[in-house]
Parts: C-alpha cells; sequence; structure tokens
C-alpha cells in the first residue's frame, strides 16, 4: 500500500543524472558562447552607463526641472507635476537621490528595451494566431516563475553586474507589454478597418494611421505595467550588483536595519507612484483624444 501514501517518482539515481546533464549541458554552452554573448551585449551596457551617468551627474535642479516638463507635458496636471517633484525633493532631503537616480536610470533603459521589443512582438502577435499560439505559453512561463530563478542562467552567461540586472529586470517586465499591444491592436474596430480598406489603405498605412493611434491607450497601459514590474524586481535584481535603492534593503534586510529599509522601500514606492500617475494621465490623455475624433 506504499503507492498510496507516497507519490511514484523517477528512480534517484536517474533523476540526479538527468539534473547532471542539463547542468553541465549548460555550463558548456556558457564556456563555449559565454564571451559572444557578452560582447553583443555591449552597446545595451554603454547605453545603461550613460543614462545613469546623465542620471547622477547632471545638478538635481536640472533634474527636477526635466521630470517636471514631463510630467506635465504627460498629464497636464498641475497637482500630479507638484506630487512628483515634492516627492523627489523629499527623497533627495533623505540622502537617497543618488540611489533614487540609479533607479530611475535602469527603469528608464528597461522601459525603451521592453517597448523596442515588445511592441514588434506584439504586432506580429496580432497579424498571427499561430504566431500568438506559440508565444503565449512563453509569456505565461515569464509571468509566473519565481524572479529569483532568471537570475541563475543570467548570472552563469554574464556574471555579476548591471547588464545581467537588467536582462533578468527586462524578462520579468516584458510581458505586459507585449500581451497589451497584441490585445490593444486586436481590438481596433473592425468597421474602421474596412474603412481604411476601402481608400485603399496598404497594411503598413493601416497599422500606421490607424491601428496603433487606436490602440494606444491600451499599449500605454502596457508600459504602465512594464514600469510597475521593472520596480518591483529591482530590489531582487540589487542580488546580482544592480545598483540603486534596492541595495540598501538588501542590506537592511542582511543587518536588521529597519529605518533604512523602510526608507529606501518608500523611496521605491514613491518612484512607482509618480510613474503610474504621469503614464496613467498620459493614457487618460490620449483615450479622450481619440473619443473627440471617433466618437
Amino acid at each position: 500500500m506504499e503507492w498510496l501514501t507516497k507519490f511514484p517518482h523517477m528512480d534517484d539515481d536517474r533523476l540526479r543524472q538527468l539534473k547532471k546533464i542539463i547542468d553541465e549541458g549548460f555550463r558548456s554552452f556558457t564556456r563555449a558562447y559565454g564571451d559572444a554573448i557578452e560582447s553583443f551585449f555591449d552597446p545595451l551596457q554603454f547605453f545603461l552607463i550613460h543614462a545613469e551617468r546623465f542620471m547622477t551627474r547632471t545638478p538635481w535642479p536640472i533634474i527636477l526641472i526635466l521630470i517636471a516638463v514631463i510630467a506635465w507635458f504627460a498629464s497636464r496636471n498641475w497637482k500630479i507635476v507638484a506630487g512628483a517633484i515634492g516627492t523627489l525633493l523629499l527623497i533627495g532631503y533623505l540622502d537617497m537621490w543618488d540611489d533614487t537616480m540609479k533607479t530611475i536610470s535602469m527603469i528608464f533603459v528597461c522601459t525603451v528595451l521592453s517597448i523596442a521589443i515588445g511592441i514588434p512582438m506584439g504586432i506580429i502577435m496580432s497579424r498571427s494566431d499561430r504566431f500568438q499560439n506559440i508565444v503565449n505559453p512563453v509569456l505565461d512561463v515569464m509571468q509566473t516563475m519565481p524572479s529569483f530563478v532568471y537570475l541563475i542562467p543570467v548570472v552563469m552567461l554574464l556574471g555579476i553586474g548591471k547588464v545581467p540586472g537588467l536582462i533578468a529586470v527586462v524578462i520579468y517586465a516584458i510581458p505586459p507589454m507585449i500581451r497589451l499591444t497584441n490585445l490593444g491592436i486586436r481590438l481596433v474596430d473592425k468597421d474602421v478597418l474596412e474603412a481604411a480598406d476601402a481608400f485603399g489603405s496598404s497594411n503598413w498605412q493601416k497599422l500606421k494611421n490607424v491601428q496603433m493611434p487606436l490602440a494606444l491607450p491600451t499599449i500605454m497601459a502596457g508600459i504602465n505595467q512594464t514600469i510597475m514590474m521593472a520596480l518591483a524586481m529591482v530590489v531582487i535584481a540589487s542580488m546580482i550588483g544592480v545598483q540603486g535603492l534596492g541595495q540598501p534593503v538588501l542590506k537592511a534586510i542582511a543587518n536588521q536595519y529597519f529605518t533604512l529599509g523602510i526608507f529606501n522601500g518608500l523611496a521605491i514606492v514613491g518612484i512607482a507612484i509618480i510613474f503610474d500617475r504621469v503614464s496613467q494621465a498620459y493614457g487618460r490623455r490620449l483615450q479622450r483624444h481619440r473619443e473627440i475624433i471617433h466618437g
């Protein structure tokens, strides 16, 4: 009756041998192609380093003015602008300015990379049901896999540093960008597409002039979710050398520094709220613009 109480499983020796084969195969792949893969990501490292230098070396009043201008352009709401500036002033007053700028530069690069990869993939998915059926399970795995697991293959391939952390963050944060781009394009009214066909629009013209503008609010929601997920990954990515607000939180966990952890955690929350309010306000503006034009 032991088979009723103990679930049948692969023989221990065979299971151990299977794990050993997989581990040795990945190590061999790392030794053979690790340097080439690392060289492939050199432009990404260049972009990240210069974004961080700009944020940390630019005088803080200029950074505040730039953020205020971006917030006003996106939201046209002085309350959101005042909230963003007030939050950043408080963060700086509590001596977390440099770490905050490093985190913002990381999120900026992650967002740009996610947009550059996610929007084309979402467009392809919206045009091909077969491709969508292939990609959806991959996205499911990317969204449900424990975030710590992403660090293992990335560190084995690229070692410790900013670029491995950036790649792990992008893998974790990009699925909403792909899914919502696909969804936004698929939800475009078919009557509008038929009208575009009637005027002789090509597929490229329909995509550029009809589908993308109408899907933009949904795509903006994808960008918003990507930013939120990237911020959620910041602390975990700090384990492999990503600098910013995550490292003090990790230090606080290791050494039981309550105040250090709370302050830096609240700074991450503050940045998340700024990004969330600004991107949502911009999405609402796009939605109202669409309703005025097409409603």
